[in-house]
């Protein structure tokens, strides 16, 4: 495409309607930081100095959770060691020695929140502590975190080099609900197995999603005393998910629910543009035509409808005829003068299947007047 973008440009306007929102955001948070992420898109519904650098404690978990499940080596036996079994704080009381697999070490990771898990987990992982500490700060960076340094697999206020914000915190929660191993372990209540010397059973200590909030789907908690109460959770409401972050939170559970609510209430998953045929856009004249592979949506409030437009960026007319199909440029979708979302915009290849279906008709007509059979 390279740059052709910009030769031709629509923009159309959208009036759309729904339900009355709230004006202005009064959500009550204890928080000192907090934000509310609508998951499929990424959009914050609700923020609190949502770039404020903190310390996170174990909500650093969840990164730690992650890198195991895309390591591959989730049914791998891990051989406990010394420095991993006495490391100090929560624990799911591993013995220097033990033989555990690597799958049962993150559901302890994220259920009890098991210091002794994460030193071991990064230790099967990474090969070393430095070494997953190295993987840990290089996903931060491929995600986006970037207020965001990690020195240790658990959150212990161990090392002053390591902080995050809630904006960070729900960039990574959002990438990592994008995988179904994560998603299942986090949104487990109980979880039970054998290990070597009796058997184990585990309740997640995310009381919003055991006890407190229907709609919770799953999360990690945390605690320290630098870094007060922090907790990640998810919750789904209909066709809306969502993420909440709470950094030194006096009344997480509280804050989180406060969130939630305001959020499937204020908002709604509004269809911005259909799949399929795009008919108010023809940049030329023929049978082919333009158009997207998925609907869109976007989470918006009432008053914003009016302020959604989309701009098409499209190759030229002339180098559109030429193309036999594919991209041929961007659906930009603006609320105000913000751009959002890009959505790729694709050319059919009707004119081409025309000109195939009128060479069969001819050779129909053809052959049916010689009395011969069409294969």
């Amino acid at each position: 495409m390279k740059g052709l973008f910009v030769i031709f440009i629509i923009s159309v306007m959208l009036i759309l309607t729904a339900f009355s929102p709230k004006e202005d955001p009064d959500v009550p948070v204890s928080a000192s930081s907090a934000v509310l992420m609508e998951q499929k898109t990424g959009r914050v519904l609700f923020e609190k100095k949502p770039h404020e650098v903190r310390r996170i404690a174990s909500i650093t978990k969840i990164l730690t959770a992650i890198l195991a499940i895309e390591s591959g080596k989730m049914d791998e036996t891990v051989k406990v060691s010394r420095s991993a079994a006495y490391e100090e704080g929560s624990s799911i009381y591993l013995v220097p020695g033990e033989k555990i697999k690597l799958r049962d070490l993150v559901y302890g990771l994220m259920l009890r929140s098991g210091n002794d898990a994460a030193d071991a987990i990064a230790e099967h992982v990474g090969g070393s502590m430095e070494g997953f500490v190295f993987m840990m700060n290089q996903k931060a960076k491929e995600i986006g975190m970037r207020n965001t340094t990690f020195s240790n697999p658990s959150g212990l206020d161990s090392h002053e080099e390591h902080y995050s914000t809630a904006y960070d915190m729900a960039l990574l929660m959002r990438y990592a609900m994008h995988n179904e191993t994560f998603r299942t372990i986090s949104g487990t209540k109980t979880y039970s197995f054998e290990r070597e010397e009796h058997s184990q059973h585990w309740k997640n200590k995310n009381r919003l999603l055991t006890e407190k909030y229907k709609y919770a789907t799953g999360g990690k908690t945390g605690y320290t005393k630098r870094a007060g109460r922090t907790l990640v959770t998810t919750a789904t409401k209909k066709d809306k998910d969502m993420i909440a972050v709470t950094l030194n939170a006096s009344d997480d559970w509280n804050d989180h629910i406060s969130m939630y609510e305001y959020g499937f209430s204020h908002f709604k998953m509004k269809k911005i543009l259909p799949e399929g045929p795009l008919k108010d856009v023809r940049p030329f004249k023929g049978k082919r035509t333009l158009y997207i592979e998925d609907s869109v949506y976007y989470p918006l409030m009432k008053e914003e409808y009016k302020d959604v437009h989309i701009r098409y960026k499209l190759l030229s007319p002339k180098d559109m005829r030429e193309m036999k199909g594919g991209e041929v440029g961007r659906a930009v979708i603006f609320i105000q003068d913000h751009a959002v979302r890009k959505i790729p915009v694709y050319i059919t290849e009707e004119e081409q299947q025309e000109k195939m279906s009128l060479t069969k008709r001819l050779k129909a007509l053809f052959f049916g007047q010689a009395g011969a059979i069409i294969p």
